[in-house]
């Protein structure tokens, strides 16, 4: 996976909000622990207070617009500062750099299974899911079929078993992008009423269609744009999209039939923010997420909102998907991981039985 980037402090006054990042809403009024005790002192006495926001590298675009709005919000209603310290990474190395000690007071990954990664090994308290709307899912995207040329008339899933496409997805023992890429594909079958039998045998076809397994998302990316391997990506419609708004036209298709709906979650630390004192701040950066003004800002850079008025300004933008699954829809994550990416798993057999293991 690739290092999580370098972390960058940010020191939001109210004077200097253009370009800056930061975070808001409403301050919790629930008990205050140890935590939020101190976070409320620091409150009441406008003394500034640092927040680090640890995300995958996609959503910067978002939160570079997002944070100044919240910052500004913060300091009107209470008088303080918010300092924001950020890192953006691949979603399962800034995965790993927290467990490893990288103290987030706010996680925003790719997937629910890093989060409950952080959350085994004992930083984030088990029902976090629940603490905010949607399961705590910030944004969603789905996934998007990027042609070379152009030519090929990709239009759904089944196309990428034809013998003429040379696929590019990253490894799923590797990369949580390459995950939801393996559960599209598998539910593209199962859902529309195939067995798993049929699923395993379209995935063997399509994997044996693909060059090389790059280990995550960015250089799977990389392989495809910058090496020239492959004639098909399989990559989230926001990356797509949001390269679009960077001059970078490629021609895509967002099969929609079967899609899967790729969910990425956020939540708090709870071991961290109580060890900084940051819980409230913290808690109310989560929250003003759902705002309909941080939804359009996800919305604006390629996320598909969860907030249904926003996503009915945005419904221009982003295709229908007919037969939209979910996790939930597959058996969750505890048992995709089982079944799937453990060792020895579909996955496992599927790369055995084709010699690429």
């Amino acid at each position: 996976m690739t290092k999580p980037s370098s972390m960058v402090s940010v020191v939001l006054m109210s004077s200097l909000l253009g370009g800056m990042l930061i975070s808001c809403s409403s301050p919790n009024t629930s008990t205050p622990n140890a935590g939020t005790s101190q976070s409320a002192t620091n409150t009441s006495s406008t003394k500034p207070v640092t927040l680090t926001l640890v995300s995958y590298a996609v959503t910067q675009s978002a939160y570079e617009k997002i944070i100044p709005k919240f910052v500004e919000q913060w300091k009107a209603k209470t008088g303080q500062d918010v300092v924001f310290e950020q890192s953006y990474g691949g979603s399962g190395s800034q995965t790993r750099a927290v467990i490893d000690g990288l103290e987030a007071d706010v996680v925003a990954l790719a997937l629910a299974l890093d989060t409950k990664k952080i959350e085994k090994a004992g930083l984030i308290q088990p029902g976090w899911e629940k603490e905010l709307p949607n399961d705590s899912i910030v944004h969603r995207s789905v996934a998007a079929l990027v042609e070379r040329d152009g030519k090929l008339n990709v239009k759904k899933w089944s196309d990428l078993a034809r013998d003429d496409i040379k696929v590019i997805t990253a490894n799923p023992k590797t990369s949580g992008g390459a995950r939801w890429n393996f559960l599209a594909l598998w539910g593209s079958v199962t859902q529309a009423g195939g067995t798993p039998q049929q699923a395993t045998t379209f995935i063997e076809k399509v994997l044996k269609n693909a060059p090389v397994l790059p280990k995550d998302a960015r250089e799977a990316s990389d392989v495809f744009y910058k090496q020239g391997q492959g004639n098909v990506l399989i990559n989230y419609e926001n990356e797509v999209l949001l390269a679009e708004q960077k001059g970078e036209k490629v021609p895509y298709v967002v099969p929609t039939d079967y899609n899967i709906s790729i969910d990425n979650p956020v939540t708090v630390v709870d071991a961290n923010v109580d060890k900084h004192g940051t819980r409230q701040v913290a808690e109310a950066f989560t929250q003003f997420l759902y705002t309909p003004e941080a939804q359009r800002e996800f919305a604006q850079v390629g996320f598909r909102p969860v907030d249904t008025e926003v996503t009915k300004e945005f419904a221009s933008k982003y295709p229908t998907v007919k037969n939209l699954f979910t996790v939930k829809d597959l058996g969750g994550w505890s048992k995709i991981q089982q079944e799937f990416f453990e060792d020895d798993a579909t996955f496992d057999k599927i790369m055995n039985k084709l010699n690429k293991s």
